[in-house]
């Protein structure tokens, strides 16, 4: 039997086509008293995604770079700049929300409901 690897590289049917990170495929879930988004990235290291709480939105973004070593036949690997953003809620911390990445997927829980704000007495003097 006939073997070529090169044929074989570029066969679609063996191997998937190269996609970009942009696509984050996300699963929201129940947690006890939690939240939890499983966010898929694979190929992405920890130190590629950041997570940013602005104005009630929770958005995540990675950057990827393509890995360029020796002369490149075909990349299978992601690559590129991708973000995301949820509604979480303006009564939300970042201390409120908790986030880990493991085996190229990144998990963010946070609480069901939003953090009671406690309301302050303040005195008025009188003159």
């Amino acid at each position: 039997m006939y073997f070529n690897l090169f044929d074989d590289l570029f066969n679609d049917d063996y191997f998937a086509p190269a996609k970009k990170v942009s696509s984050m495929k996300t699963d929201i879930y129940e947690q006890g008293d939690n939240y939890v988004l499983a966010i898929e990235l694979p190929g992405i290291n920890k130190e590629q995604v950041k997570l940013n709480l602005k104005d009630g939105y929770l958005t995540v973004s990675v950057t990827a770079s393509e890995v360029k070593e020796g002369n490149m036949i075909r990349s299978e690997r992601y690559h590129g700049d991708a973000s995301r953003s949820f509604y979480v809620g303006e009564e939300f911390k970042p201390e409120d929300i908790k986030a880990r990445f493991e085996n190229g997927e990144l998990f963010i829980s946070l609480p069901k409901e939003a953090p009671k704000k406690i309301e302050e007495t303040h005195y008025i003097n009188i003159d």
